[in-house]
């Protein structure tokens, strides 16, 4: 008899983060907590009652990439390969905002220095993310079908939208699904966050001197 997969889901895309371990069909543990601006100081006691829930079996890990908080998924990420190397448990990324609770949907989302992002989730799958202007977001809202946003508010308050955070069960359950194969080609791939553009990079005017600045990619 094979035994059922036991994965262990961690989402700090937004500012709430989220935690679940699934073994088959069974949550054996959910945890969610709120940090307006960091995790990295709340997620390390939820996930050692994770990691406690899981005891001495194996199981696989998936981290929410999102689009959201770059410095959340980094911090899933790095607390993620650190629990990877120490058990030898594999572990990959997949997209937030596919755990919504629809099958097929569509996404806007903030992406910062006026643009938002428009994409749709078919069967827990990402399709291409597009970057436009807030009237093209606005029309393509108002076109029509289920439209969600992962972010802590309505883009352009659009009464269309409806708020969805990451559920972490629902990522531990996409992950139950993939064959074998899958989650090995996933788990040999880097982990990195879903990236909406490139890094913006501009050039300080202070008199005499030019100092690069870069920011960090959404």
């Amino acid at each position: 008899m094979i035994s059922p997969r036991t994965i262990l889901a961690l989402d700090l895309s937004s500012t709430r983060g989220v935690i679940a371990v699934l073994r088959g069909t069974e949550i054996l543990f959910e945890a969610a907590f709120t940090a307006e601006r960091s995790h990295n100081a709340q997620v390390f006691a939820p996930l050692g009652q994770a990691l406690d829930a899981i005891g001495a079996e194996s199981a696989i890990m998936v981290i929410g990439t999102g689009p959201g908080s770059y410095t959340g998924v980094r911090i899933a990420i790095a607390a993620a390969q650190g629990i990877a190397l120490s058990r030898g448990w594999p572990v990959f990324g997949w997209p937030s905002i596919t755990s919504g609770p629809l099958a097929d949907y569509h996404v806007i989302g903030d992406a910062r220095r006026g643009m938002f992002y428009l994409t749709s989730v078919k069967q827990s799958t990402l399709g291409p993310i597009e970057i436009v202007d807030a009237a093209a977001a606005q029309a393509a809202v108002e076109a029509g079908g289920d439209w969600f946003s992962f972010d802590a508010k309505p883009p352009l308050a659009l009464p269309q939208v409806q708020l969805c955070p990451p559920d972490a069960g629902k990522l531990a359950l996409i992950a139950s699904t993939l064959p074998d194969e899958v989650i090995k080609t996933l788990a040999a791939q880097s982990l990195e966050p879903v990236y909406l553009q490139e890094a913006f990079i501009t050039t300080a005017k202070k008199a005499g001197k030019k100092v690069p600045c870069v920011a960090q990619p959404i």
